[in-house]
């Protein structure tokens, strides 16, 4: 993996550790109204499989997914990506917005990365 600053590897674990909340709240709502909430499982899943190669590869924390987890969360993280490009691109320079999703595509770049280093070296 890419040498990190010790400041985005903090920018990247909080963005990661936010999305995860956000997505958990989403849940948590569809849920309530009964909604199909695969998609947001799916993406909440990957997002905490993100978050705990992250450690692994800067804190040396374990990990317990399987080559199969890490496959399928390389792909639903990838699948975030232009979505997330769109709403970056409509965004205002400078803006807090901005800067919020800059860090959400950067942790989301690392974290795809230490999946494929990971399963390189498997």
């Amino acid at each position: 993996m890419q040498k990190v600053s010790s400041a985005s590897k903090l920018e990247s674990i909080e963005s990661i550790q936010s999305s995860i909340r956000k997505s958990e709240k989403a849940l948590a709502q569809m849920s309530e109204k009964g909604a199909n909430t695969t998609l947001v499982k799916k993406r909440l899943q990957a997002l905490r499989i993100g978050l705990a190669m992250l450690e692994k590869v800067w804190n040396q924390t374990p990990h317990h997914y399987t080559q199969a987890d890490l496959t399928e969360a390389r792909k639903v993280l990838i699948g975030l990506y232009p979505s997330i490009k769109d709403i970056y691109a409509k965004s205002k320079a400078g803006s807090p917005q901005r800067t919020l999703l800059e860090r959400r595509i950067k942790a989301l770049e690392l974290a795809v990365q230490g999946i494929d280093d990971y399963l390189s070296n498997e």
